[in-house]
């Protein structure tokens, strides 16, 4: 690891002038990707802001047909949410099912989302229920919050401070995991909501993202049996040692009628 400046933030404002103030500086949420990459030599940022001191971040609450997480929220606080469990209970699910114990202590979905990667879950949930990213200057739609692998649309010196979850009429989230690490190898969330249909995919290609030939089909019937006879493309999607393009290809079909007959209760 190389030598770097640690700040903890005392409010967003600090936040904000004190990552503006470094030469390199990054955030620090729960620093699950961060700080394993910085121990590897990977990463060299001259200043961490440390946002845990920040209690404005952290939080869950209903807000009429949405639901709001700040960005400091932990993974297993979001699992264990009593709001989170009635309101969308696909998202309790996908967050119980993050890494492990450690991981989902520690982890937030602020620092999920930014980090933006290709199998992570939380960008499945933003995408598939057309969730909004809240930062300390805007709100950026999910649709156009994720750009490519590891790539957002923060800017320099950009917090977010919590995500905008509309509250579907259903939803269902199911993924093939690493037996290791647990993340995606493909991932699939699917909802039905005051929009439509919504179908994104993670953990296949090289960012998260949306299968129209599937949200068409659910839209005129929203049944496991509709997919069946849709297919996926595999020319864009990622082939390595766990899974080559063409068997993700398949898995997002498998995977997207179970999350279709999660979504259904059954």
């Amino acid at each position: 690891m190389y030598t770097f400046t640690y700040h903890k933030a005392s409010s967003l404002a600090d936040a904000a002038t004190k990552l503006g103030a470094a030469a390199d500086g990054k955030l620090l949420a729960g620093g699950q990707t961060l700080i394993a990459a910085m121990k590897l030599r990977l990463a060299a940022p001259s200043d961490l802001v440390d946002l845990g001191a920040i209690a404005e971040l952290r939080g869950i609450k209903v807000d009429g047909g949405n639901l709001v997480i700040g960005a400091m929220t932990t993974h297993a606080a979001v699992a264990a949410s009593a709001d989170v469990r009635g309101k969308i209970p696909a998202l309790a699910h996908l967050a119980e099912g993050i890494g492990d114990r450690m991981v989902r202590n520690v982890g937030t979905l602020g620092g999920s989302v930014a980090n933006n990667d290709p199998a992570a879950d939380y960008p499945a949930a933003l995408v598939g229920l057309g969730a909004t990213v809240i930062t300390q200057k805007r709100r950026i739609a999910a649709d156009d919050f994720f750009r490519g692998m590891y790539e957002t649309a923060l800017e320099a010196g950009e917090i977010i401070t919590g995500v905008s979850f509309p509250i579907p009429k259903r939803a269902g989230y199911v993924k093939f995991p690493n037996p290791a690490s647990r993340y995606a190898i493909v991932g699939v969330f699917v909802s039905e909501g005051s929009t439509g249909v919504r179908v994104a995919v993670t953990g296949a290609g090289p960012s998260v993202f949306r299968v129209p030939s599937m949200e068409k089909a659910l839209s005129a019937s929203f049944s496991a049996e509709a997919l069946k006879s849709v297919a996926v493309d595999a020319s864009a999607l990622n082939g390595d040692m766990h899974a080559s393009a063409e068997y993700r290809a398949h898995l997002v079909s498998v995977i997207a009628r179970r999350a279709v007959e999660q979504a259904l209760g059954r």
